[in-house]
């Protein structure tokens, strides 16, 4: 499992502590890649700004302001603002292909690997919600060069999904025709939560995991047992 000291589910009455749940998630998935403190605070703050105001609408001031630091300290670490966003981006798409590659390699049937697979994902996009936010809306405001950088890293979970789809169609354990579609249909399930899911949700992310890949097993047509 992925965030094992990650914040339950919220009640929705504490915003302060929403929101410290939310920054401490945040800081473990970027402490995976052991950033200096100065880059982290930088990356932390900005994948805030970002999720809130939208890449455009933030400035370089906003994220220093954010960090605690001065509007010159950003570029000691980062030529630009599109950097910090590609760092970002490729920061978190390289922990999901890890945490979606262990959880697709793992021993068992088809349909335990794809709903375990699944259910981390979803998981994993409830409690850093914002940083996905970023991931599915902010990077068209990347260069061609660092877009295909991060395209190339998407494809690659999609193509660890549609793997274990194929594998359940190649054991008939999955009647579904076309493998590539599922695919994209279940990685919708798990990451298009980080567009509407807030603390205080009436399901917790525990409950939305096994929903999704309950669902998940339906639309790759899984027999039962």
């Amino acid at each position: 499992m992925i965030n094992e000291a990650a914040p339950q589910a919220e009640t929705g009455t504490d915003a302060t502590s929403a929101a410290d749940g939310r920054a401490a998630a945040l800081e473990r998935l970027f402490g995976r890649y052991h950033f200096p403190p100065g880059p982290r605070r930088i990356l932390l703050a900005a994948a805030t700004a970002f999720a809130e105001r939208g890449f455009h609408a933030t400035t370089t001031r906003d994220i220093a302001a954010q960090a605690g630091l001065s509007p010159a300290a950003l570029y000691v670490y980062f030529r630009s603002k599109e950097e910090v966003l590609h760092q970002i981006v490729t920061s978190t798409l390289d922990f999901t292909v890890e945490v979606a590659a262990t959880e697709a390699n793992r021993a068992g049937s088809p349909a335990d690997r794809l709903a375990s697979l699944v259910r981390v994902l979803t998981l994993w996009t409830t409690y850093n919600s914002q940083v996905g936010h970023v991931v599915l809306y902010q990077t068209s405001a990347l260069s061609p060069e660092h877009l295909a950088d991060v395209t190339a890293r998407q494809r690659e979970v999609s193509r660890i999904v549609r793997q274990v789809i194929a594998d359940g169609v190649s054991s008939r354990d999955f009647l579904v025709g076309d493998p590539g579609a599922a695919a994209i249909a279940v990685l919708s399930l798990c990451f298009d939560v980080a567009r509407w899911y807030h603390p205080g949700h009436r399901l917790t992310p525990q409950q939305l995991g096994d929903f999704n890949a309950v669902a998940a097993l339906r639309i790759v047509g899984s027999r039962p047992a």
